[in-house]
């Protein structure tokens, strides 16, 4: 799978300098982990987000927001934005900062 590095990019941007973040290979693309809880990630299909079990209803109802499908199967509490959702600024930090609250919410690893 190919990368997006326009992407990553645009994520580390919005991430800065966060303490307790580690950038590494994943997914096919890149992957970002606060205190060793998965985050986000960025691949060639899309910007891969965590939100939660149960808490990312509200981004489902975004077009452009799918579930994350792994091996077949959804990922509970994972969703996957397109292009027109994570090149719109404002919708990318979005969701980006719900993924940061609710993995600043986990115990470290």
């Amino acid at each position: 799978m190919a990368r997006d590095e326009g992407l990553e990019e645009l994520l580390r941007e919005d991430l800065g300098m966060e303490p307790g973040l580690l950038e590494k290979a994943m997914f096919g693309g890149r992957a970002w982990l606060l205190n060793g809880n998965l985050l986000c990630g960025a691949r060639d299909d899309g910007m891969l987000v965590r939100l939660g079990k149960d808490r990312d209803r509200w981004a489902l109802e975004i077009s452009g927001v799918a579930p994350m499908i792994s091996r077949g199967r959804p990922m509970q509490g994972w969703v996957r934005a397109g292009p027109a959702v994570f090149g719109d600024d404002a919708l990318r930090r979005q969701l980006v900062e719900a993924a940061l609250a609710f993995v600043r919410s986990l115990p470290a690893k």
